[in-house]
């Protein structure tokens, strides 16, 4: 198979098989290439099952690919595109398949753009995805695409589940209880839902543009900030109805300036005295306004805080670039113990995981 990575126009085309050859095994060097970062989105067609297979790992997560009609002829199309903790794909098969997921780590929305999709999570009864109502996936359950219909071309919207669901904190102005649980299905006919998937549409198409808007770091920003707060008031969740209510009044000043002092440099050896002379009150009262106004103390906030910086950079690292000592120390955490038990309560996985995973 000739594969050839057109660098000016920042995307991904092969050439059909020779007559009478079978099709080569996509190298290394081809996965590196379909896979999409925040600079270079990738566009793909295929006839070859192994590379539509290598396509959906190296952006998506892994899997195996059964097709229900061995003798079918695959004609796969692909453009995947990425844009900050977002991953956005168009993508098409053909041919009627099965795919079979281990757990998701991410948040995930498949929108039949035509035909439909069966699937399901876990034990329950499988569900199908139409063009007016949406698969939604949950992070940390194995996952089953039933079938997958020829004719179903869909848009795939993989959010990492961090930024979802601190975007959801930051909504509320208070911590959530974890993970946050959406409705398996969302009506995308009409209403938030539709709007939402139109709003989903354009980043995509915007982000195939190697020139587009969305390759300036404000525009790319405000998308994705707007791609996270549209499913939170599109999806079915136990905190729509809080969403729904008239917004909080805004954190007290004092609040605020330890608040803002903590996201600034959570490496810093904070004492809660330190803390309420920031923020110009006594020690009592600040912790009573951390307590009302944002749920938790100012201790538990620089911890909260100092996790979710670990969390980025041990997903930012390849394996053997760092440690997570190193990591846990640079970010304040000197009691290592402690530090792997809170991670594991706050992520669900031990932080040598999360350093080895593979990256999208």
């Amino acid at each position: 198979m000739r594969l050839d990575v057109e660098t000016d126009k920042h995307h991904l085309t092969t050439g059909r098989h020779e007559r009478g050859r079978p099709p080569a095994r996509p190298s290394s060097q081809t996965g590196a290439a379909l896979r999409a970062e925040a600079t270079r989105p990738v566009r793909l067609r295929t006839g070859d099952l192994d590379e539509a297979r290598q396509i959906i790992g190296q952006n998506f997560y892994s899997n195996t690919v059964d097709l229900l009609q061995p003798t079918a002829a695959l004609s796969g199309r692909f453009a995947v595109s990425r844009l900050r903790g977002v991953t956005l794909g168009v993508l098409q098969f053909g041919a009627d398949l099965r795919m079979r997921f281990g757990e998701f780590g991410a948040y995930h929305v498949d929108i039949p753009l035509s035909g439909a999709m069966a699937w399901h999570q876990g034990r329950v009864d499988p569900l199908v995805a139409t063009v007016e109502e949406a698969a939604v996936f949950q992070p940390g359950r194995t996952t089953v695409l039933d079938r997958w219909n020829s004719d179903c071309r869909l848009l795939a919207v993989k959010i990492e589940r961090p930024a979802l669901e601190l975007q959801m904190e930051r909504l509320l102005d208070a911590p959530i209880r974890l993970p946050l649980r959406l409705r398996p299905a969302m009506d995308v006919s009409r209403g938030h839902g539709r709007s939402w998937v139109r709003l989903a549409q354009t980043a995509a198409e915007h982000a195939q543009a190697s020139q587009g808007l969305t390759g300036q770091e404000l525009v790319a920003d405000r998308l994705h900030e707007a791609l996270l707060i549209g499913l939170l008031l599109a999806a079915d969740h136990p905190y729509r109805e809080e969403l729904a209510r008239p917004v909080r009044p805004s954190r007290p000043a004092p609040v605020k300036r330890a608040v803002d002092a903590m996201e600034a440099h959570p490496e810093h050896p904070f004492t809660v005295a330190a803390l309420a002379e920031i923020a110009g009150v006594g020690i009592r009262r600040l912790q009573q306004g951390f307590r009302q106004h944002v749920g938790m103390s100012p201790m538990d906030y620089l911890r909260r805080a100092r996790l979710a910086r670990v969390h980025e950079e041990l997903r930012a690292k390849e394996p053997g670039q760092a440690t997570v000592t190193d990591v846990a120390f640079r970010w304040g955490f000197t009691h290592l113990g402690r530090f792997a038990a809170a991670y594991r309560q706050r992520y669900g996985v031990a932080p040598s995981i999360t350093l080895s995973e593979t990256r999208p």
